[in-house]
This record gives structure tokens, sequence and C-alpha cells, in this order.
């Protein structure tokens, strides 16, 4: 197995004086369901520190539908207010993410369907994950999309892909996500120590950073919109989808490492403040 090298994969992302926002693309991020609009606004974090022009959220719960004060540059929507493919067709999004907060109710479901049959760059995390673990027909729209997708589950969600147990998972994890690419015909992030990516095309690589400071809620949130923002910034800046996942997960684990170096963490490291770091690691020089 080889290990993941590609911080040169950065140079992609650097901008012209004459750059726009629609240079850097734009991202949807779809969830929040009630009680679980955090884990959206982590993933809208995680994309505008990571460079996106537009972050745009379609918030499942409509009481956390508003803008946010302390982060005004996420545009929010109310998903009660649309069908999803009049919402694609109005936003225009350059690439899609569903998953963080979602939810597994029948609107959440619908979101998922339809988000699998868009044309377009898509991420799929946390309760999408669950929904296709649990609806063979959602999981088959994921076999035959024609789209580039990536998938991020941590071994509990794995497992309940695969039909095992998280033991499973983890006691031969480089068999576990090359089986879950099989399934998938996706890019696939096994999230967790040494996080591994593979695809239907790519040998299994694995992540050397990252720390125990990064197992809190809301880090893989923020990894979603991270990917999704490199990829929307690929678009137009020569970076496919797996090379933005690869990149992604690298950035996100180093700047865990560089907020436990800088003394913040192990302990109490945040999500908000690993989105933070993020930036810092693609700046850097």
């Amino acid at each position: 197995m080889k290990f993941l090298d590609v911080f040169d994969l950065r140079r992609h992302l650097i901008r012209h004086p004459t750059a726009h926002k629609g240079d850097a693309g734009k991202v949807l991020l779809i969830g929040g369901a009630p009680t679980m609009a955090g884990a959206l606004v982590l993933a809208g974090q995680g994309a505008l520190y990571s460079g996106a022009g537009w972050v745009v959220l379609m918030m499942l719960d409509s009481v956390s539908a508003h803008v946010l004060a302390k982060q005004p540059e996420l545009m929010v929507h109310d998903a009660q207010a649309y069908h999803p493919e009049q919402a694609f067709e109005r936003i225009e999004p350059d690439v899609i993410a569903i998953g963080p907060g979602l939810g597994t109710s029948e609107q959440a479901a619908t979101w998922l369907k339809a988000a699998l049959s868009w044309q377009g760059p898509l991420v799929i995390d946390a309760d999408a994950l669950n929904l296709l673990a649990s609806t063979p027909s959602l999981l088959t729209h994921l076999q035959n999309r024609t789209q580039p997708t990536t998938l991020t589950p941590h071994p509990g969600e794995a497992a309940r892909l695969l039909g095992c147990s998280s033991n499973d998972i983890q006691s031969n994890r480089e068999q576990s996500v090359l089986n879950l690419v099989t399934l998938t015909q996706s890019i696939v992030v096994l999230k967790g120590h040494a996080t591994l990516i593979a695809s239907p095309s790519q040998e299994v690589l694995e992540c050397q950073h990252g720390n125990a400071g990064m197992a809190v809620g809301g880090t893989g949130d923020v990894l979603t919109g991270c990917i999704a923002a490199l990829a929307g910034q690929g678009i137009r800046h020569q970076l496919d989808l797996w090379q933005a996942s690869c990149l992604g997960v690298q950035l996100h684990a180093m700047a865990g490492d560089y907020l436990v170096q800088h003394g913040t963490g192990p302990i109490g490291l945040t999500p908000q403040e690993l989105a933070l770091a993020i930036r810092i690691m693609i700046n850097i020089s």
C-alpha cells in the first residue's frame, strides 16, 4: 500500500489576479435535519475555509433555515420550500455534498434520490450513507451513476454498507475499502486512524497524518465540506474529484496535526478550529 502524498496538488488552487468567485465553484450542501443543523453548518465552514466561491446550505430543519449571524457568507435555504430538482435548477451548483445532519426521514431519502440523479460531482457522507445501506433502490441509483462520486464513511457507516460489524471493518481496513469501492463503484474515503482512500481506477492510499484529537463529532462534516470545495475549484483549475478527495483528506489531517503542534489540543480540539487550520494548510508556503 502506498502513502497519500498529494500536497503539491495545492498548486491547482492558485488564483489568477483577475479571478472571480465563479472560478472557485459553487458548492451546495444538503442536510441539517432538526437537532442536527450544526453538522451542516460545520460542513459549510469546511467548504468556505477551503476556498469555495459560493457555499449554499439546503437546510431540512425550517427553524434553522435563516441567516447565520456569525457566518453570513453561508447562504441558507429552507428545504421545505423546494422540490429538489427545482432547487438544483435554481442554484446551479458545481458540486453537491449530501449527508451532514441529514437524518433518515422520507424527506431525506427524497433529497438523496435527487442528488444521485444529478449530473455532476457528488460527495456522500453520514446519514446519506446510512440511507444507502438501508434502501436497496438508492444503492442501485448510486451504482448506476455516471458522474464522479465520493463516499466518506467512518467504520460504523462502512459496516452498515457492507452488512458486517465495525470490528470486521477495522480488522482489515484495506480489504474493507476495496469491498466498498466494488459495492458502490465510487471513490471511497474510509475515515479513522490512517484514513484510506481508493477508487475503481486507483489503488489504495493511506494517509499518514492526523491525530486522536480529531476524534470528535463534526470533524467528518468539515472534511465533507473541504472535499466539495476543492472539487468545485477543480472544475476550472484542472483538479478532478479523485484528486480533490485525496487533497482534502491530506489537508484535513495535516490541519489537525498543525493545531496540536501549535498548542491546540489534542484534547478539546474543535471542528471549527480544524476548518480554519485547513485554510492555513492550503496557503502555507
